[in-house]
């Protein structure tokens, strides 16, 4: 078992920054690709980013290329979400998830609880 911890949620405003902080414990982390998912009120879970297990590759969505910056600190077992000019849509709970696999999956095994989110305009 995995268990994931999110952190950093909060409102910001429209233009503004964020870093989510996922800290995972049980397992050896940096045997872990990681990902960040999000779920907006009233829509379905949507992929954000990946990353694997060494931190050497990484995989955005289209929404968020450019904004959006995943890191991770295997000797921390970390994994980080930089987000800058947030935008409204950016507003949901986002998760943190992990799988141990090589490469970067869109579908995992482990989430934590979630952190909200909000951008206001």
């Amino acid at each position: 078992q995995v268990q994931l911890v999110e952190s950093g949620g909060g409102l910001v405003q429209t233009g503004g920054s964020l870093r989510l902080s996922c800290a995972a414990s049980g397992r050896t982390f940096s045997n872990y690709a990681m990902g960040w998912f999000r779920q907006a009120p009233g829509k379905e879970r949507e992929f954000v980013v990946g990353i694997s297990w060494s931190g050497d590759s990484t995989y955005y969505a289209e929404s968020v290329k450019g904004r959006f910056t995943i890191s991770r600190d295997n000797a921390k077992s970390t994994v980080y979400l930089q987000m800058s000019s947030l935008k409204p849509e950016d507003t949901a709970v986002y998760y943190c998830a992990a799988k141990r696999v090589r490469g970067i999956p869109l579908e995992y095994d482990y989430w934590g609880q979630g952190t909200q989110v909000t951008v206001s305009s």
